[in-house]
């Protein structure tokens, strides 16, 4: 077999990668992890550069999620560290992983300041949440207020929720058109008062629930919008806490439209108030439920019976004794 001989004629125009990166990071990556760290090294030392991750997706011809994907992963390789928007960098290559063909250049370092030990699993912990903050940002388009950082260190923190449950929660609610960090918040809420640990349990969840909503809006006759969180919080009560199915919901919807000519989930929640305090399961069931409803009402409209006619007893009458002489003469005196 014949041997290929490479030549580079561009050495002043190219891009350098470092063995350590072929031999322990490439074989294990996707081609598209690979081709987005390429792309990052490739603008890393252009100063005329400015990147986002809009621009990486369309020059990639990715999304913007799987270029956040990208970056997560190379960073939990530790080939990646993940910055601030603030910070002069966003995108910093490790140190051990020379990227670029240029010279290196003298960098005046600051003196050491004193670092306190932390355990392993703290310094993970760290860095999870900086990767979150900042992935958060992308997300929703802005910087980070202090409220919304606490916000998502709340979720992680004190929830317990995993980082990638986490950048779930965040691309499920912008997806649905919601950046607002009190909706975020309230969702991270329910999923951890359902017992929701994990991202197939978290989506397996939301797949129910836009089956859900979105049956409740189309009978409802809305169309082109999601749900609002007064209304999720209707069709949850409906769900979990009634435990009605769709159909039966679905039949509320319809008898509220009947009745008010306009969609309110107020109305129908009455309906499916009584439904439930009736043990309604099936469809079967309100049809029993309007029978026994028809059956009241006629009860209550039917006209009431006659009265019997009461015969006076003649007897009952105090006799009166007339002189029939004396009453004929007057009779006869009168002619």
């Amino acid at each position: 077999m014949k041997t290929l001989k490479l030549k580079n004629k561009c050495q002043a125009n190219a891009t350098l990668i470092s063995n350590e990166f072929i031999d322990h990071h490439m074989a294990q990556a996707s081609g598209e992890f690979v081709k987005v760290y390429l792309f990052l090294l490739r603008h890393l030392e252009d100063p005329s550069s400015t990147l986002s991750v809009s621009k990486i997706a369309d020059c990639l011809n990715h999304t913007e999620k799987d270029i956040m994907r990208a970056f997560r992963y190379w960073e939990n390789a530790g080939v990646l560290s993940l910055g601030r928007e603030s910070e002069s960098k966003s995108f910093e290559p490790e140190k051990s992983l020379p990227a670029a063909s240029k010279p290196q250049r003298p960098v005046q370092t600051p003196p050491p300041k004193p670092v306190k030990a932390i355990p392993v699993d703290s310094q993970k912990a760290q860095k999870e949440l900086k990767s979150l903050l900042f992935i958060a940002e992308q997300y929703l388009g802005k910087t980070l207020t202090k409220s919304d950082m606490d916000a998502i260190t709340y979720f992680y923190d004190t929830l317990g929720m995993s980082a990638d449950l986490v950048e779930y929660l965040l691309e499920t609610c912008v997806e649905n058109g919601h950046k607002s960090m009190h909706y975020i918040q309230k969702v991270a809420l329910s999923w951890s008062e359902d017992g929701v640990e994990t991202v197939e349990q978290a989506r397996q969840r939301s797949m129910n629930y836009n089956k859900n909503s979105y049956a409740v809006l189309n009978a409802f006759g809305i169309k082109n919008r999601g749900p609002a969180v007064s209304e999720i919080s209707y069709i949850r009560k409906w769900t979990d806490d009634y435990g009605f199915t769709l159909d039966i919901i679905q039949e509320a919807c319809s008898r509220t439209i009947t009745a008010t000519h306009q969609p309110s989930f107020e109305y129908a929640d009455t309906i499916l108030e009584r439904w439930h305090s009736g043990q309604v399961h099936h469809l079967k069931d309100i049809e029993d439920l309007d029978a026994e409803f028809r059956k009241e009402k006629a009860a209550k409209k039917a006209p009431a019976p006659p009265q019997k006619s009461v015969t006076k007893n003649l007897n009952n009458f105090e006799r009166r004794s007339y002189d029939m002489d004396s009453l004929e003469e007057q009779l006869l005196n009168s002619n």
